[in-house]
């Protein structure tokens, strides 16, 4: 049985539709990422599932049980929101174990799980201070430990890493997905930075213009988005994308770009023909210094180092640019001029130029 089911939901304000009919579940235990730009309807959708908001139509099924007109109290859910909501005038001891409190929790327990939540969240120091006294990545996460301390079995997260500092940030991107499934929780976590999505969800949920345009595991995702629009939200740097016509000829299928022909593999044949958008990662650009087999020459006219990776800015003969991503080291951040680059053929994703679908290869 789905922990958090929710069916077709419509909401509009005035004459804008925020979520045009959107559908999602999640099983018990299971981390959901909710993913998309800002102004999407990512909080609106969480303040409906909590309670704060009603629904123009459709259906919130919490633990099985429709709870669509139930009131926040009585759904059984915890949530960190986006704008901290804590209570001014208590501290932040007081405002995390307030989740206690309202249970009648016994005092030594209380005092356990608070200091406990707050060492993992590095927090223990600022425990005796009051919310204007705390910087914004301090009450961020005073209110994700408010929502954390009493293990919910719902737990509704609205992009609670998004003013905690750089450092912080990647480190609880490591450790939040251990903390959560130790806790047993069923999560919905709200985010717009795709690093946080991929890490933290089981499967991830992309929100766009009101509508979910696909669920899937991370590494689907990433490998196989389903729109145009899906692959551009992911990666970086982001995503090259060559507008081409694949064509067959002797038996091979090819496009045009930077002034050669670039051989695709036959499973995309019954792309022939089509104008397609081609989306090529930074990854699956191979520059090397001598010709080989199915490359193309190009000059390289700028690069970044990134510590991990260094970025390259390639241009070819006749003016196209595109960004490689290579392993970094000092070897490459030295590099320029002239070289040859080529694509991993399996790495190419095709999509219909006119729907932004992605062309799925086929197997013989």
């Amino acid at each position: 049985m789905s922990q958090i089911s929710i069916d077709q939901i419509y909401k509009s304000f005035k004459t804008e539709a925020v979520l045009k009919g959107v559908s999602l579940s999640a099983e018990q235990g299971e981390i959901v990422v909710i993913f998309g730009p800002s102004g999407t309807g990512k909080t609106v959708l969480l303040r409906i599932i909590v309670g704060m908001e009603d629904p123009d139509a459709g259906t919130v099924r919490l633990r099985g049980k429709d709870m669509t007109e139930a009131a926040p109290e009585t759904r059984g859910i915890g949530m960190a929101f986006q704008n901290f909501a804590l209570f001014p005038h208590m501290s932040a001891y007081d405002n995390i174990a307030s989740a206690l409190t309202a249970k009648h929790t016994n005092a030594t327990e209380i005092q356990d799980r608070v200091e406990k939540i707050a060492k993992l969240l590095k927090i223990s120091h600022v425990l005796q201070q009051t919310p204007r006294e705390l910087s914004n990545g301090q009450k961020q996460r005073t209110a994700l430990a408010r929502a954390l301390v009493g293990d919910p079995r719902i737990l509704l997260l609205d992009d609670p890493l998004r003013n905690v500092d750089a450092k912080l940030r990647y480190e609880m991107r490591l450790e939040l997905p251990t903390l959560l499934k130790a806790a047993g929780s069923t999560v919905l976590y709200v985010t717009q930075d795709y690093k946080e999505a991929m890490a933290l969800g089981d499967k991830i949920a992309v929100l766009l213009d009101g509508q979910f345009v696909q669920t899937a595991t991370p590494a689907q995702i990433y490998l196989e988005p389903a729109t145009l629009g899906v692959a551009r939200l992911f990666g970086d740097p982001t995503l090259n994308v060559v507008a081409a016509t694949p064509q067959m000829q002797g038996g091979a299928l090819s496009f045009a770009f930077g002034g050669t022909s670039v051989s695709l593999p036959l499973s995309f044949a019954h792309s022939a023909g089509k104008s397609c958008s081609i989306g090529i990662r930074p990854e699956a650009v191979m520059v090397e210094d001598h010709r080989a087999e199915g490359s193309f020459p190009v000059e390289i006219v700028a690069v970044t180092p990134l510590n991990e990776k260094t970025v390259l800015l390639l241009r070819t003969p006749d003016g196209t640019e595109l960004l490689a991503a290579e392993p970094g080291n000092e070897e490459t951040s030295r590099r320029h001029g002239m070289a040859y680059a080529r694509f991993n053929r399996d790495a190419l994703l095709l999509f219909d130029a006119a729907s932004g679908l992605r062309i799925a290869a086929q197997q013989s």
